[in-house]
């Protein structure tokens, strides 16, 4: 296949593309999980105090979600495979330097890296799905297939973590990536197709700013606890955040070179879809952090059988991808979103009511299970009305824009996880009052989606601008 032209819908080189694309989101959804089933460990071989628990998560949330807009601008400047293969090579390196890492600090900075190479490359990874196929029908088809292909292997994150702990290991789930990044990066030089770049400039300001705000709130959220939630440092993070936000949006709203296009701040859908995406990452990472370390400290399950525990509640998620790429053709995919919402809000409540030293093993990964396929169905969903609404003259940024809040979300739902087990008297209630935190999350993302997404006329942002 050449490497400049329009990429085929179907057939053996549409697949081909749907995977390589698959494998580079794999790796940044992966490593997430993964490092939940291997946290433990960490924490008991580096020394990591709980925060420093919630840093070697948060840290790569965090270069992530900052830095995603600014990676969907950069693509749209300089072309979305470049961009896309430049990021798989940073993630890699990264990747090495967290397997070598000696102590706590080494392995926050590895993290830190790892996020700045899937920034680069996760919102070129959506532009370059969105423009390979074309047809509308076959598009919700292709996110659905592509969805399923990375939940399937996200799936077995935890199984495949445990296993690797198990023998090899904390480091070896950072080696991992090494031979999934470099057969990503040959595929993908050739398979996929040069796009060109539009030359746009970059909000360099806007972009640092917004890390700013993240930044500064990442630190008081996880440091509070530990250094005090009346002392100066910790409320001037807070001050320093809230400032970081205004100066970002004032700079947005009158600024010449604004991060995302006026056209997609006055739509709707596309505001609503993306604070959908926040909910379900803030509940969904927030609740994996707290389960992974439930397990093992709660419940004194290895880092093996914690894998094997973790494995059926994270595997359901194909199990919706698939639904949705089954059910899009059928019925309104907001109709899908409301209902999902529904159900993974009521389960989230129950697993609040009955979790307790009594509540067996099999209770809790049916429960959990049922929670999850529900955001499997939602994903998708999500991830189809929001770049049909964003049209393909904005697709790389509003690729970037939905990933930047998902991550955010993580980054905020591991962060206030991490405050509740601190402030909880045991880890039982700490698990309960999580589980109720992620019920009401769902439980908004189910208004949104009534109110904004369901039996409304689609349009997109560029007919409407």
């Amino acid at each position: 296949m050449k490497n400049s032209g329009p990429l085929h819908q179907s057939g053996s080189t549409g697949i081909s593309v749907l995977i390589v694309l698959a494998l580079g989101f794999l790796m940044a959804t992966l490593d997430v999980i993964v490092v939940n089933v291997a946290i433990a460990d960490m924490k008991n071989v580096l020394s990591l105090s709980l925060s420093g628990v919630t840093w070697v998560v948060d840290g790569y949330m965090l270069t992530f979600a900052s830095l995603l807009l600014a990676g969907g601008a950069l693509a749209d400047r300089y072309g979305s495979k470049t961009i896309y293969m430049l990021g798989l090579g940073v993630f890699v390196l990264a990747s090495c330097l967290c397997a070598v890492a000696a102590n706590g600090q080494m392995l926050i900075a590895g993290r830190l890296l790892q996020g700045l190479g899937a920034a680069l490359f996760m919102p070129s990874s959506l532009s370059l799905l969105a423009a390979s196929y074309p047809d509308e029908r076959v598009r919700a088809k292709m996110f659905g297939l592509w969805a399923a292909l990375v939940s399937a292997a996200s799936g077995l994150g935890p199984f495949i973590g445990g296993v690797l702990v198990n023998a090899a290991g904390w480091q070896s789930i950072f080696l991992i990536n090494v031979p999934l990044g470099v057969a990503a990066l040959i595929c993908a030089y050739r398979t996929l197709s040069s796009f060109p770049g539009k030359g746009s400039r970059v909000n360099i300001t806007g972009h640092l700013l917004g890390m700013a705000a993240l930044g500064f709130l990442s630190f008081a959220l996880i440091q509070g606890a530990s250094i005090g939630w009346s002392s100066l440092t910790i409320l001037g993070a807070f001050a320093a955040a809230v400032l970081a936000f205004v100066l970002f949006l004032l700079r947005e709203i009158f600024s010449a070179t604004s991060i995302l296009p006026a056209s997609l701040y006055k739509n709707g859908r596309f505001s609503a879809a993306q604070f959908v995406g926040f909910l379900l990452n803030f509940a969904l990472f927030g609740g994996m952090f707290m389960l992974s370390l439930f397990l093992q400290e709660a419940r004194g399950a290895s880092s093996f059988l914690a894998g094997v525990e973790l494995l059926p509640m994270m595997a359901v998620f194909v199990v919706g991808n698939l639904l949705f790429a089954r059910l899009a053709n059928r019925f309104e995919a907001g109709l899908l979103m409301f209902v999902s919402m529904a159900v993974s809000c009521i389960m989230a409540l129950l697993l609040f009511v009955m979790v307790s030293p009594d509540l067996p093993y099999w209770q809790l990964a049916v429960l959990t299970s049922a929670m999850n396929l529900g955001v499997g169905i939602t994903v998708p969903a999500m991830t189809a009305v929001m770049m049909k609404t964003a049209g393909q003259e904005h697709a790389n940024i509003a690729g970037a824009a939905l990933n930047a809040n998902r991550q955010i979300g993580a980054l905020v739902g591991v962060a206030v996880s991490g405050v509740v087990i601190h402030l909880s008297a045991t880890w039982y209630t700490g698990a309960g009052f999580t589980f109720l935190m992620m019920g009401a999350a769902y439980s908004l993302a189910a208004f949104l989606v009534w109110r904004f997404l369901t039996f409304h006329k689609e349009t997109s942002a560029s007919a409407s601008s």
